[in-house]
């Protein structure tokens, strides 16, 4: 298997590793994401209880998104570094685990 454009060959688990370590940074994003966004809505006065906060990332964002459309017209950027972020690790996770099955 080839390696991007610079075709040097690469194993296919040592390819799976790379789209590992970069869906581990994709949620490494999301989740900085996710704490700049309870900053925001922590500033706006919004209470944030950090005890249950991966159960209710998902109402922080809608009041973000709701926050932000209100002030602006459309969603603040980090709505969609959010979304970004976590759908993007999504899909490099899968891409890897696929890579990973057919070299075995």
């Amino acid at each position: 298997m080839l390696s991007l454009e610079f075709a040097v060959p690469m194993e296919g688990g040592a390819m799976s590793t790379l789209f590992f370590i970069l869906a581990l940074i994709g949620v490494a994003c999301g989740i900085a994401t996710s704490i700049m966004i309870a900053s925001f809505l922590s500033r706006r006065g919004i209470k944030i209880n950090y005890l249950f906060f991966r159960v209710l990332i998902f109402k922080y964002i809608r009041q973000y998104r709701e926050i932000t459309m209100e002030e602006t017209g459309k969603p603040g950027p980090l709505f969609y570094s959010f979304i970004t972020a976590w759908n993007l690790a999504l899909l490099l996770a899968i891409v890897g685990i696929i890579l990973k099955i057919n070299t075995l």
